[in-house]
């Protein structure tokens, strides 16, 4: 995941942040990762990013 989603770019570094930020991150990679279609991880959390349709579908499946 750190070649791709750039980790060490990240500036959180002090008390519980990093620990906190890595498991909302997971979770969110594990929601992309079980959502439909065939498009890779990569797509998937760009297409999240521009559209709320598409993120709101995959927190809440209807």
């Amino acid at each position: 995941m750190d070649m791709v989603f750039r980790d060490d770019e990240c500036r959180i570094r002090k008390n519980n942040a990093p620990a906190n930020f890595t498991t909302v991150k997971h979770m969110a990679s594990n929601l992309l990762r079980t959502a439909p279609g065939k498009d890779s991880l990569r797509v998937k959390r760009k297409v999240a990013a521009w559209d709320d349709d598409y993120i709101a579908e995959i927190i809440a499946p209807k």
